[in-house]
């Protein structure tokens, strides 16, 4: 009898804990506790960073949007609500500054996509020194804006500026121009020079995702005669086409909020012409009226937060992820 105890006990234990002592759920919930703690211990002094010098002066400067904050006078900080926004939206050149904005993304974002494409098409060919053009191609990406917009600037100088001195060689002018200093030439200055900076980018991002492209899908389109045209548009966009969204999205974000450049080059001149929003959000906070520089950073963080979403959402349609 006993032994038929032990053999009926044995055969009524589930499968998959014969031959094992059962793990006392006490041990393993301070296991799982234990592992917490250092998962936290590791990742407390990042948020603490970030903290301290992303989340706090963040939420310091969005109340400052809603006081009446000026250097000039700061024994009167007091509370105003949304005054700061209504002389934002009242000032005479608010709509200049929100139509440069948009001409300044918008503009320069067609030609950095089409110029970007067609090189990391030709880049993804095998030819001799196809790293060397590979080099200096991405070069750019690594200069600082601002030391791209100086290195502009002088390009642009209407007196002894490569840009006119080529111009007038190849007989296309006859006189230099101030494209700097003309309202009607400035912001094509900074187009042109946006356009150079960030065809890299796209660039580099097109070929990395032309790369992942199977040999296979050209090597059949070519065994059915297809056409250089009807491949570009039936295999090679279509296989590419959410990292082109990823990236136009990604760099519509940062030109947006990327004030460097012409700040290097003309500062927002001449007459607000190449003023766009963070440049003007400079030229206030320089002025001392950090609770309207600050109302006009809120509304710039809800412009970039709209395209982040679509970011987001366009990320994980990558992933596979459903909605």
């Amino acid at each position: 009898m006993p032994a038929t105890s032990a053999i009926t006990k044995t055969a009524k234990r589930p499968s998959h804990t014969r031959g094992a002592p059962p793990v006392p759920g006490r041990r393993r919930r301070e296991f799982t506790t234990r592992r917490g703690l250092m998962i936290a211990a590791f990742m407390a002094p990042a948020a603490v960073f970030v903290a301290v010098f992303t989340y706090y002066p963040m939420i310091a400067g969005s109340q400052m949007a809603f006081r009446n904050w000026k250097l000039t006078d700061l024994t009167d900080t007091s509370w105003v609500g949304l005054k700061n926004f209504r002389d934002v939206f009242g000032d005479p050149i608010w709509g200049t500054v929100l139509g440069n904005s948009f001409l300044w993304v918008f503009g320069s974002i067609v030609p950095q996509l089409v110029i970007g494409f067609a090189l990391a098409l030709w880049l993804r060919r095998r030819f001799r020194f196809r790293g060397l053009y590979q080099a200096l191609v991405f070069f750019p990406w690594a200069i600082s804006g601002f030391l791209i917009g100086i290195l502009f600037r002088w390009m642009f100088n209407s007196e002894f500026g490569v840009v006119n001195d080529l111009l007038e060689k190849a007989g296309l002018i006859d006189e230099p121009i101030a494209w700097l200093a003309d309202p009607k030439t400035a912001m094509i200055a900074v187009l042109i020079a946006n356009i150079w900076y960030g065809v890299t980018f796209f660039a580099i991002m097109i070929l990395a995702a032309l790369q992942s492209i199977p040999d296979e899908l050209y090597e059949a389109a070519a065994l059915d005669g297809a056409s250089k045209t009807r491949t570009l548009f039936q295999i090679t966009i279509p296989y590419i086409r959410t990292t082109l969204a990823l990236t136009v999205l990604l760099r519509i974000i940062w030109i947006f909020n990327f004030p460097d450049l012409i700040f290097g080059m003309t500062g927002g001149g001449p007459n607000n012409e190449t003023q766009i929003v963070t440049t003007w959000m400079i030229k206030i906070t320089q002025q001392g009226d950090y609770g309207r520089a600050s109302a006009l950073g809120l509304l710039v963080v809800a412009t970039l937060l709209v395209f982040a979403v679509f970011f987001l959402l366009a990320t994980r349609e990558k992933r596979g992820v459903k909605q």
